[in-house]
């Protein structure tokens, strides 16, 4: 009677550890500090749209480094490698960071393709600033990351590999893939902001960006500056009342400023937003004393992919492909090797 008993309470004893192994068993450990929850392992080499593993390209990039003066022969992947570093923060998801490779290698593709670097001196192909693309060398992502170095490099190899020797295409043509970091909501039409219109930069719903922390902007200048940089005056009155000094007179789709009268004069969203340094052409003013206030949405041009946009898109399951071909409509993904000659 009494082994029946122990067999019993064993039994028993047995049933109600599972639930406590199972729970052991199932539970992950804690994220490392600034590691984002994301971090897999990475692939070593690009599958193309057809399902052909892809080789990496080797086809040097003369860049110019603008601190140094001198020109750089870097391999294509090193290269685009180093933009997402210096583009795009290390932090965002992988997809992202894959979509943010397949614009960086469309645009120096395009470039090689056009054979026109009138722009840049000493026989460079592109420069290593925001006048073409930002590029990080290796030294440079070490300083700037610091401790971090290890897993963010990590993650732009990942994403550059994955994406290796593929390209944006439309009608069989690298295309313009221009990208800026923060949208007011929406993307703007090509036409909208650089006068001529592209049929696969078109405006787009990017509810994503809010998020960022470049989303809403507010800054004051001096009434005298926005005037000496206008080269307007501004019509304010001195009794308090209703003000004629400025007027939105026309939005583009993308629900930017695209044509206002400030003072005297006409001006374009996007001119008044060069010369007054404003983060986006979507702008309110008003007056405060004796300054302008400034309330802007967005950083950046607005035309193409948002970077923020495309984390958002990210995180919430979407592929690079599926996000890059959201903000380029009608493009596909091509190998870039007949181009670069």
């Amino acid at each position: 009677m009494k082994n029946i008993l122990y067999f019993v309470v064993a039994v028993i004893g047995v049933l109600l550890a599972v639930p406590s192994i199972l729970v052991l068993i199932h539970t992950e450990p804690e994220a490392v500090s600034e590691k984002p929850a994301s971090m897999q392992k990475a692939s070593t080499a690009a599958i193309s749209p057809t399902g052909k593993q892809e080789k990496p390209i080797t086809f040097p990039i003369k860049v110019l480094r603008v601190e140094t003066g001198k020109v750089e022969s870097i391999p294509l992947e090193q290269y685009v490698a180093g933009v997402v570093a210096g583009e795009m923060p290390a932090e965002f998801e992988v997809e992202a960071l894959k979509a943010q490779a397949l614009a960086a290698r469309t645009y120096i593709t395009l470039r090689i393709a056009k054979k026109d670097f009138s722009d840049v001196p000493k026989q460079g192909h592109v420069t290593d600033t925001i006048k073409h693309q930002v590029y990080l060398d290796d030294k440079q992502r070490r300083a700037r990351w610091g401790s971090t170095y290890d897993w963010k490099n990590e993650r732009i190899v990942r994403a550059v590999q994955e994406t290796a020797g593929q390209i944006l295409t439309y009608e069989n043509q690298p295309i313009n893939a221009t990208f800026f970091s923060t949208s007011n909501g929406y993307t703007e039409n090509a036409e909208d902001y650089w006068g001529s219109k592209i049929p696969y930069l078109r405006s787009v719903k990017v509810p994503w960006d809010t998020a960022s922390p470049r989303y809403e902007t507010t800054v004051t200048i001096p009434i005298e500056q926005v005037e000496k940089r206008l080269k307007t005056k501004l019509a304010i009155p001195t009794g308090g009342g209703p003000s004629s000094w400025q007027k939105v007179l026309s939005r583009t789709v993308g629900q930017r400023v695209k044509e206002i009268k400030i003072g005297d004069k006409t001006y374009t969203g996007r001119s008044v937003r060069e010369l007054l340094d404003l983060n986006s052409s979507h702008f309110t003013l008003s007056i405060e004393k004796k300054n302008v206030v400034v309330h802007t949405l967005g950083y950046g041009h607005g035309v193409g992919m948002s970077q923020w946009g495309a984390n958002g898109m990210a995180k919430e399951g979407k592929k690079a492909e599926e996000i890059v071909a959201y903000f380029y409509k009608g493009v596909q993904i091509q190998n870039a090797e007949k181009w670069l000659k």
